[in-house]
């Protein structure tokens, strides 16, 4: 990581912000169950949140047939409901309200649906700390981590290509999964994974950091910014 103070943070959404697995667990087991496919248990459950619903569903080895069924039901069941069966983690709004204090502009990278992340932001009203908020297409194009980290970055005025090399100034991701980190660090970003996510303990060695508590990230954040305002 460079030397050069983050200026800019970039934050995923699902198990980092707000605390989404009910809608969407509900809306998986909505998705399989529309396609013939038996109930799975708390292993499956427990790597469900975060990396893209298609290739979950991919993973569990459904037909393509099946697997845009499976996506149109789930997108289906998410659309009319599952996107507020949601709630935000306690002391994401103060770790937000700092750094907008500081001067440190903010963006969203997430696997989810853009248009589903920018509803559940604005339901919350966390949508005003953020200068872009980055998802998946409607179409699952862009769904990588790593495209949608890309695409928060132009949208606020740099470039992927820029940012891997150093030359746009600092900037920092945090998430809570593995995928946060490799899709990041594709682009030479380093990672602060949470520890109140959905990530599993192993995942949190592959981070720059890990931190147990909102005021923990507030803390490590003000350092890591401290000369970029």
């Amino acid at each position: 990581m460079s030397a050069t103070a983050v200026d800019l943070v970039l934050f995923d959404l699902d198990g980092t912000l707000t605390d989404s697995a009910p809608g969407i667990l509900a809306g998986f087991d909505h998705a399989l169950a529309t396609v013939g496919t038996p109930p799975v248990g708390a292993d499956v459950h427990a790597h469900v949140v975060g990396p893209p619903m298609i290739d979950t569903f991919r993973s569990l080895g459904l037909s393509e047939d099946q697997v845009e069924r499976a996506r149109e039901a789930y997108t289906e069941y998410y659309d009319r409901q599952g996107w507020a069966e949601n709630s935000v983690y306690e002391g994401v709004v103060e770790v937000l309200e700092a750094l907008r204090a500081a001067g440190i502009p903010m963006a969203v990278a997430t696997s989810k649906n853009e248009r589903f992340a920018r509803r559940i932001l604005e339901h919350f009203d966390l949508a005003k700390y953020f200068e872009f908020i980055a998802g998946a297409s409607d179409d699952g194009s862009r769904r990588a981590k790593s495209d949608v980290v890309a695409r928060a970055l132009e949208q606020v005025g740099r470039t992927a290509r820029e940012t891997a090399a150093g030359g746009t100034g600092s900037v920092v991701m945090v998430g809570d999964r593995d995928h946060d980190v490799f899709g990041a660090g594709h682009w030479g970003i380093p990672v602060v994974l949470v520890a109140w996510g959905y990530g599993q303990a192993g995942e949190h060695a592959a981070a720059t950091w890990s931190v147990e508590s909102a005021a923990d990230l507030t803390a490590l954040l003000a350092s890591l910014t401290s000369s970029a305002a």
